[in-house]
């Protein structure tokens, strides 16, 4: 199964990829199934007042940081799978940046639209983003790493709504400190993968680290080897996308590395479900 299951598309903040574009490139490209994950940040994004179906991305840049406009999207993935059936496979997600504080509207969110597949990832804490150093801002190495790993764990405690885990240790992507010990957070990364597993969740292999030239995959191959000898199996994977160069990048190669690692399956999902691909 070629697939890519974390794609960006102009519907996310920080992407100009209209979607047609990016089905026709995945056609190209020979990718069989594709998952759209467009970003949602409560806490820092607002969400569209106008619930209406049509959407126009000049619309972006006159207004601040925004969710994705549900109706819109919701409506575009449907439109896209009548327009593209029998040349591939498309799922609707979303990419979920959830915090402790900001919960009940995703509950909500996850409620209302019918879901394929949910990225859980840990994008701020305490409405304050990696991105741009405000997390990390005043705080040691050691305590904004820790603080990131324990966020995450909080989360997953109380959230139940979602497929997998997105680049689990994000927050070394944007650490200007450098490599910070695993051994150190090696214990809540634990937990994580431990709270995960027995949620019958899974964790997603995230080939961006190829274009930020991170040292390791992400997540790292350390955490991958815990996962496995905790008996995890459901792993996806995905490019995670906002330009068209990005696309379907690295897949197959990490796919391979993945396999040396010794996992046996990749997971594509439907109606919340994985479905297993043997390597």
């Amino acid at each position: 199964m070629y697939a890519d299951y974390h794609l960006h598309t102009y519907y996310s903040d920080d992407s100009d990829y209209p979607m047609e574009q990016l089905v026709q490139h995945a056609i190209a490209a020979g990718l069989q199934e594709i998952c759209f994950t467009d970003h949602v940040d409560y806490g820092i994004k607002l969400d569209w007042k106008d619930s209406s179906e049509i959407y126009h991305p000049e619309e972006k840049a006159k207004l601040p940081l925004m969710n994705v406009k549900y109706s819109a999207y919701h409506a575009e993935i449907r439109k896209m799978r009548e327009r593209y059936a029998g040349q591939i496979v498309i799922r609707e997600g979303m990419e979920f940046g959830v915090q402790t504080h900001t919960i009940p509207q995703y509950r909500k969110l996850f409620h209302t639209y019918p879901f394929d597949f949910i990225l859980l990832s840990c994008h701020q804490v305490n409405d304050k983003e990696f991105w741009t150093q405000d997390f990390q801002r005043d705080k040691t190495q050691e305590e904004y790493n820790q603080r990131y790993y324990e966020e995450l764990l909080r989360v997953m405690r109380q959230y139940k709504d979602y497929s997998v885990l997105g680049h689990l240790d994000l927050i070394t992507r944007y650490d200007k400190a450098g490599i910070y010990p695993f051994e150190k957070v090696q214990d809540v990364i634990e937990q994580i993968l431990k709270q995960a597993i027995a949620d019958g969740k899974g964790i997603e292999i995230n080939t961006s680290s190829h274009r930020y030239h991170l040292s390791d995959l992400t997540p790292s191959r350390k955490i991958l080897k815990i996962y496995q000898e905790l008996g995890g199996t459901i792993l996806t994977i995905g490019s995670d996308a906002h330009k068209p160069e990005h696309l379907a990048a690295d897949i197959k190669s990490t796919t391979d590395k993945i396999k040396q690692l010794g996992f046996h399956f990749l997971c594509t999902y439907e109606n919340m479900e994985p479905i297993f691909h043997k390597l």
